[in-house]
Parts: C-alpha cells; structure tokens; sequence
C-alpha cells in the first residue's frame, strides 16, 4: 500500500534537510520549466528502465509526486517502484500545482544544464 504524504509534511522534510528522494513523474518539459526544490525527474513510462540508476537504494525514503491530486502519474511509478522492491514509497498527492498555490518555491533548469544530466 502506497503511504501519502501532505504539503506541510513535505516542506517540513525539504526544510529540515531529511534525507530521501524526491521524484516529480512528469515528461522532462515540464520538470525542466519547474519542480520541487532537490527533485530528480523519472517519468513513469521511464521507472522500469530507469529507477535502479537514478534510485540504488531499495530502502531509501521515496516521495514521488506529478502535476496535481488529477494526475495519475505519480502513483502509476510508485506502483512500480514498489513492484520493483522499493520499500518506503510515499505520493504527494496534491503535486506541483498545490506546492505552487501554497507560494512555496520551485526550482528551474536552464537547457544547457538539462543537457549535462
């Protein structure tokens, strides 16, 4: 069962400087104009290629979101992260769009460093 997570809890986290992963699951585009501060991208039709590299630890505490509480993509990757043997995979539910009507900040790539990831 796929544990959620609220915004509060999440900034709390972000603040604090926990240690996990934060995982927005939308196509790179969208990730590269704007995206939770620390986030690494993986698009979910990414996660079953991808997640081993981009996530080694198994056991690490996983928070992955997409564009709001609408959006299907999160869960569709913390399914398969799960599926994968991920064992701390929470959602934020509320995605981007609630982060950003809250006023908290996001983060932005340029394409140059887009590029060098």
């Amino acid at each position: 069962m796929i544990g959620t997570i609220n915004r509060d809890e999440l900034k709390a986290k972000i603040d604090r400087g926990d240690k996990f992963h934060l995982v927005e699951t939308l196509a790179p585009e969208k990730f590269e104009t704007a995206h939770l501060p620390g986030a690494v991208n993986l698009p979910p039709d990414q996660v079953k290629q991808r997640a081993s590299q981009v996530l080694p630890d198994r056991d690490a505490e996983i928070v992955v979101y997409c564009g709001s509480s609408a959006c299907t993509a999160s869960e569709d990757a913390a399914r398969e992260l799960e599926r994968q043997g991920y064992t701390k995979v929470r959602r934020f539910v509320g995605g981007k769009q609630d982060w950003i009507n809250a006023g908290l900040p996001t983060e932005s790539e340029s394409p140059a460093q887009a590029a060098a990831v």
